[in-house]
């Protein structure tokens, strides 16, 4: 019997099958400038759409999908929102699944069996809200190395006792759990936006246009000055490259770090290989002075909605135009 999944396992599942929804709808209706109700078979697609057009999530069919589009032609379409509209409803009853499992093994959160701790590790998100422990560094320090895949003998006996010492079953109320565990399907879903949806538009735009390239599963590393390590996508492959591109959904609070994790990773991968253009794919709230200095560094800087226009350039460069590579890194290390 397979064990079941995790939050995240289940929620990577469920992106990925409304990113090919969308993908399948964008290319049906020529990125949604002429949606039709035979674009919208399945309700998967009409939840993205409605979502995408800030209509709160309910039922509806493709004719008052396709309605609710004409209307609302002048908005923008948010695509984060669209795709991950689904993926919360979907996570939401998961998590209420959860606790009402855990209530019933745990005879209504009154014991906490070591053996069942350690044999369903996938609770323990839940587990940790009943506990009132909120930070990974928390709990690591209570009861040892756990997580959501694998939770020792030793782990679950320290992890029994302090929920145990720390949950009263008369002050436990559903409402107030599953709200407390939003914060961290907040944080699933934002990681898989970066991961997995940026890539997989990034992906589709090379493959239209008949790019070679491999992604960061597909082979083992690109070659640097100061380490070897991947990039999300190289063009046509590490062997020979010629194009990397680094994809990022960041926050203005986060945006210096992550500048400064892209730019290094950039100088030393184009001081190893000076030909190679340097591409990063950005969305969400980076802030104006950080995508100034990084255009400092990387050839091409660009949107998420100006992908395609993006993969043409590439195209041009794979095709001999030197004019788009813009800089030039001589980033050596020598003996003194």
């Amino acid at each position: 019997m397979a064990a079941p999944q995790t939050l995240y396992q289940i929620a990577n599942d469920e992106i990925r099958r409304c990113i090919d929804v969308y993908l399948k709808l964008a290319e049906q209706s020529k990125d949604l400038t002429g949606l039709l109700p035979e674009h919208l078979p399945e309700s998967r697609g009409r939840i993205i759409v409605m979502a995408g057009l800030g209509v709160a999530a309910r039922p509806a069919t493709a004719e008052e999908v396709c309605s609710e589009w004409q209307r609302r032609q002048a908005l923008s379409f948010d695509l984060e929102t669209g795709i991950t509209a689904g993926v919360y409803t979907n996570l939401r009853s998961v998590a209420e699944t959860f606790y009402e499992q855990l209530s019933e093994a745990t005879d209504g959160f009154t014991r906490f069996d070591t053996g069942y701790l350690a044999k369903n590790p996938y609770l323990l998100p839940l587990l940790q809200h009943l506990a009132g422990i909120f930070s990974k560094a928390k709990l690591k320090k209570l009861v040892g190395s756990v997580s959501d895949n694998s939770i020792s003998k030793p782990a679950a006996e320290r992890l029994s006792k302090l929920l145990s010492k720390r949950v009263d079953p008369s002050h436990v109320v559903k409402g107030e759990i599953l709200k407390r565990l939003e914060s961290t399907l907040e944080g699933i879903v934002r990681d898989l936006v970066g991961r997995v949806l940026l890539e997989s538009i990034v992906d589709t735009a090379l493959r239209r246009r008949g790019l070679s390239f491999l992604r960061e599963e597909q082979y083992e590393s690109l070659a640097g000055v100061v380490y070897d390590f991947r990039a999300d996508f190289v063009l046509p492959d590490a062997t020979t490259p010629k194009v990397f591109i680094e994809v990022r959904k960041s926050s203005s609070r986060h945006a210096s770090l992550y500048a400064k994790d892209k730019m290094f990773s950039a100088i030393n991968w184009k001081g190893k290989t000076t030909d190679l253009l340097a591409v990063l794919v950005v969305d969400g709230e980076w802030t104006g002075e950080t995508l100034r200095i990084m255009a400092n560094v990387f050839d091409y800087v660009v949107p998420i909605g100006r992908v395609d226009e993006l993969v043409q350039s590439i195209e041009a460069y794979l095709k001999g135009d030197r004019r788009k590579l813009k800089w030039l890194i001589d980033f050596r290390i020598r003996p003194a």
